[in-house]
């Protein structure tokens, strides 16, 4: 197949692709986008697609994996920290449907907590809560990267013995 009849069948379907997209996505800028992308990959990889085979399962296959691709890193995404100063509270926000008085109270404890700790543990700890990687904690602070994992590590710990220390308190 040539690629002036490639290009002909490829917008002979753009209707029906749309269509296609428009009941995967149930958007209409969002079926735009996948109709887009769809053609772009389809010229992308015109060379892949094998002669008298049918060249509209191809595409539509192309989209339905586009979309599902899509799909996965959205998800991935939208479980990450958006990096604000209160993403601990935030990312409890997303897990449960209201916040409850002892949800609060517990957040704002162990935020007293972390605030009491040395700035070489609170800083890189609270980096990385915040959802700065180890190399990037370890690049901003000017330390090594091992250094950074255990001084993090070791926060996990003391704030676990603080939390222990004060259930042990309540319990007297």
């Amino acid at each position: 197949m040539t690629s002036i009849q490639f290009n002909n069948r490829l917008l002979g379907l753009q209707d029906k692709l749309l269509y296609f997209a428009l009941s995967l996505t149930s958007n209409d800028d969002d079926a735009h986008d996948l109709l887009q992308e769809t053609i772009l990959k389809a010229l992308t990889y015109r060379n892949q697609f094998v002669a008298n085979t049918n060249f509209k399962a191809w595409v539509f296959t192309i989209m339905k994996n586009t979309f599902i691709n899509n799909y996965r890193r959205n998800q991935k995404t939208r479980n990450t920290f958006d990096g604000s100063d209160d993403a601990f509270k935030h990312a409890f926000k997303k897990n449960y449907a209201s916040e409850t008085p002892e949800m609060v109270h517990s957040v704002t404890e162990m935020n007293q907590y972390i605030e009491q700790l040395d700035d070489d543990f609170r800083i890189p700890f609270r980096m990385h809560t915040d959802g700065y990687k180890y190399k990037e904690i370890a690049e901003q602070l000017e330390l090594p990267i091992g250094t950074v994992k255990s001084r993090i590590f070791f926060t996990r710990k003391k704030l676990q013995a603080m939390l222990r220390d004060r259930e042990g308190s309540y319990a007297v």
